[in-house]
Formats: structure tokens, sequence, C-alpha cells
């Protein structure tokens, strides 16, 4: 298997084991929910773990590969909020948390980056696909 297949499957790991850390121990996310949101902390936690596992289950398939990478990308962007108040958070808490928690937010990018390269992917499949 190339690179070029293995990586849409590896972002669709990536999200799958989030999804589940999501839904299996809510707690340590319920935390990072900004509190501008509406609703219960707990309740947007399940439902970026959903979102999650579907846009891993998404990704991994090549019929829906495209719009799911870039609803990926569009869903990093979405959870980077989250990202910075836990980092906010922990600007009292012991410098080994802090320098997670801050070394964390230029992460963001790179998976933004990897997401839009899956679906860029994608196109190029289906163009050498329908060229065969």
């Amino acid at each position: 298997m190339s690179r070029s297949e293995r990586s849409p499957l590896l972002l669709a790991g990536l999200l799958a084991t989030a999804g589940i850390a999501h839904l299996a121990k809510p707690r340590s996310f319920d935390a990072t929910i900004p509190r501008a949101l509406p609703g219960s902390p707990r309740a947007w936690t399940y439902a970026s773990g959903v979102a999650e596992l579907a846009l891993a289950a998404a990704v991994a398939l090549p019929r829906t590969r495209k719009p799911a990478a870039l609803a990926t990308a569009a869903f990093f962007v979405g959870v980077f909020p989250a990202n910075v108040k836990m980092a906010w958070d922990a600007r009292h808490r012991p410098t080994p948390v802090r320098a997670v928690t801050v070394g964390r937010l230029p992460l963001q990018i790179p998976l933004v980056l990897w997401a839009r390269s899956v679906a860029a992917g994608a196109d190029t499949a289906q163009t050498l696909k329908g060229q065969a």
C-alpha cells in the first residue's frame, strides 16, 4: 500500500480514536467546551465524538473521501477554540501541562493541511480511476 493510500486510512484512524475517546471518557473533554456554547458541555463532547466517528467512516470510504476530508479540515478549524480554552485554563498548572496544551495549538495547522491533502488525493485517485 502506497503512502497516498495509507494517508486517508491513518486520518480515519486518528478521527476514530478521538471519537471513541470522546464517548468513552467524556469527562476529560467536557472542560474544553467553551462556556459560550449553548447546552451542556457533555452534549457537545458526545456530539463531537459522534462527528469524529462519522468523519472517520466517510474518510475511509473512497466514494465519500473528498467531501469528508474537506469537512474534517473544517472540523479541525472548528475545534480550535476548545484547544485555546484548554491552554488558557492550564495557564496556572505545572509547566509540563502548560507546555502540552500550548504545544497542541500549532498542531491544528498540519491537521487541517493533512485533511486537505487527503481531499486533493481523492481527486487524483478519481481522475486516475476514470482514465483506467
